[in-house]
């Protein structure tokens, strides 16, 4: 059900209630500006829409809307009149977004132009304070400073803001009171998905902060690209998700008919060594002189060499890499799987949310499950459920159905080839179950498999033998090398079968609507969670059960155990024999002693 079915149901007024007005009006923007998702009867259209937009011209979208526009650091979202004054003297407005970062905070608006050459002007025409103790750099964001007079807004038609206040964050309890106006588990799953997912401006913040490492780097590599990957592209990435980015120097092939060729210094060492060399000089470049990139950390020696920083003019904490192009092909096959049927992003997304809150996942990396490898377990479910027909085809189908145009070949020699456009997909879903049903389903099918044994792979969308002792191996889709769950430790696969066991007996027992807590609330917040181990190294002495020299005695009859709490009179007599046994022991080695003199 939608929220406009919702507010005009007999929820209305227990919804109006519960949530203020202004939060009301935020979660409105989010849904309209979504299709619905799902209706009262749970049909679902298993054939794919021939309007479907591929990856490749997702992100071609994305970075033209990036190059016309800017970010322009204002005092409040109602500067953005005498700002649309100012701006539309360089080139016609299409769009203005405003939202807010930081904790003073800071007002920002995000204005899109028609035309890329607006954007030239404005940079042109932008200038720098008279202060020796900054770096004059070039970029997309900056500041729009108090001027003499106001522009003339009668000159201009009307103007609205397309977001107001676009970042701001949807609180918990403001979740659970909409997932409680529900009528069944699919709702809400439907719901929890509409109100957690990227949103527009916040996907057009990331680009823009690709774009502004592309700008910084267009002198010596004109055709630089810095192209995003992960959750903020693939269709699974949530509000406030972070930034996956890859930068590649030249995308360029060669021109054959030229006869100009570029002098370029010749690259010396092994390509990891060279990535970790360029990614250090970014790194630098990022922290003294590109505006809004803080905490700049390099973590070199990874698998993956990154460069992980803060920009705070976005408000997206970002991962840049030179080595990982497998990553952007990566998405575009999770971004197709989402495509194929409505069902599967919200699945994931409902997944997802309940393994953070069930304390499953973690932001800090270890010997936790990553939201990469449940988004797979859960693609692999949806290709062989346990009790309906599949939804989602095998990778290696779309690797048969490849055309000319969808091969694509790595520098790594990682072979990324794969149908690209489902309209060309010959894929029939006969599978109608609702999502309620499929995550029940989810939690079932993995509360019985035999991790122990077997791996996931998506490309046969079978199970196969697993080829190593890894606790949990989920098979890299384009790098069938790689196990992308091996961190995973086997206290955290024993915690996560636990956890969808729970899951599954907690959907099945809390299903009335009357209950505060029924449905997905069930399992999602909750848990209270004792998983959360803290080691003490430091332990003082006096915490032991008895001390080691507690077992030794110096005198005959001193075998008398001080007072010790013992689990039980067995225990007890056990350590009394021992200190007995030394005690024989220690006479016979002073004996020796003796002896010896």
């Amino acid at each position: 059900m939608s929220i406009f079915q919702q507010i005009t149901s007999k929820n209305f007024q227990v919804c109006y209630k519960n949530v203020k007005f202004k939060e009301k009006l935020f979660q409105y923007s989010r849904y309209f500006s979504s299709k619905s998702s799902t209706n009262q009867q749970e049909t679902y259209n298993t054939s794919a829409a021939k309007t479907f937009v591929t990856f490749q011209d997702k992100v071609r979208k994305r970075r033209s809307e990036a190059k016309k526009s800017i970010i322009v650091q204002v005092q409040s979202a109602q500067s953005f009149k005498e700002l649309y004054s100012y701006c539309s003297s360089f080139g016609n407005i299409k769009q203005m977004f405003h939202y807010s970062a930081g904790i003073e905070p800071m007002h920002f608006i995000l204005v899109e132009f028609q035309q890329i050459d607006a954007v030239k002007a404005a940079l042109s025409s932008g200038t720098f304070i008279e202060n020796n103790t900054i770096c004059p750099t070039h970029s997309q964001f900056l500041w729009f400073r108090a001027g003499a007079k106001k522009f003339s807004e009668r000159k201009h038609k009307k103007i609205e803001l397309s977001v107001t206040d676009g970042l701001k964050k949807l609180s918990s309890d403001c979740l659970k009171k909409e997932l409680r106006c529900c009528e069944s588990i699919s709702d809400q799953i439907n719901t929890l998905y509409d109100m957690s997912k990227l949103t527009d401006l916040e996907s057009r913040l990331r680009f823009l902060t690709a774009r502004q490492i592309e700008m910084s780097l267009a002198g010596m590599f004109p055709n630089a690209q810095v192209l995003p990957f992960g959750s903020s592209v693939n269709g699974y990435g949530k509000i406030g998700c972070d930034l996956d980015v890859v930068l590649t120097l030249d995308n360029e092939k060669e021109a054959p008919d030229s006869r100009l060729i570029f002098h370029c210094k010749g690259s010396s060492g092994v390509d990891r060594s060279l990535n970790m060399r360029n990614l250090e000089t970014i790194g630098d470049i990022l922290h003294l002189f590109l505006p809004g990139c803080t905490r700049v950390r390099k973590i070199l020696q990874a698998r993956v060499p990154i460069i992980k920083y803060y920009h705070q003019f976005t408000d997206v904490e970002c991962d840049l890499s030179m080595s990982n192009v497998s990553g952007v092909h990566m998405s575009d096959f999770l971004y197709m799987m989402g495509a194929l049927d409505p069902r599967v992003r919200p699945l994931v997304f409902t997944v997802r949310r309940w393994a953070k809150d069930v304390g499953l996942t973690n932001s800090t990396p270890g010997r936790w499950i990553t939201n990469f490898s449940l988004t797979l377990l859960v693609l692999s479910f949806l290709q062989r459920p346990l009790h309906s027909p599949p939804i989602l085809p095998a990778l290696n189908t779309l690797v048969k159905s490849a055309g000319s145009k969808d091969s694509f070949v790595t520098e790594e020699g990682v072979n990324c080839t794969f149908l690209r456009d489902i309209d060309k997909l010959h894929h029939n879903v006969s599978n109608t179950e609702s999502l309620e049903s499929l995550l029940c389903e989810f939690f079932e099918y993995y509360s019985q498999f035999d991790f122990k044994t077997k791996s996931v792979c998506l490309n046969e969308a079978v199970t196969l033998s697993k080829p190593d002792h890894s606790p949990l191996y989920i098979v890299n889709p384009l790098e069938r090398g790689l196990n992308v769950s091996k961190n995973v430790s086997l206290e955290e696969l024993d915690r996560f079968r636990e956890e969808v066991k729970n899951a599954a007996w907690l959907l099945q027992s809390t299903g009335d609507t009357n209950s505060p807590n029924w449905g997905l609330l069930s399992i999602l917040g909750t848990i209270k969670h004792k998983s959360k181990l803290t080691f003490n190294f430091n332990s003082p002495k006096n915490h032991r059960l008895m001390h080691v020299k507690e077992l030794f005695v110096e005198g005959e009859n001193d075998v008398k155990i001080s007072e010790i709490e013992f689990k039980n009179n067995v225990v007890k007599k056990q350590v009394e024999e021992i200190k007995k046994e030394n005690v024989k022991l220690m006479k016979s080695l002073s004996s020796i002693k003796g002896t010896v003199r």
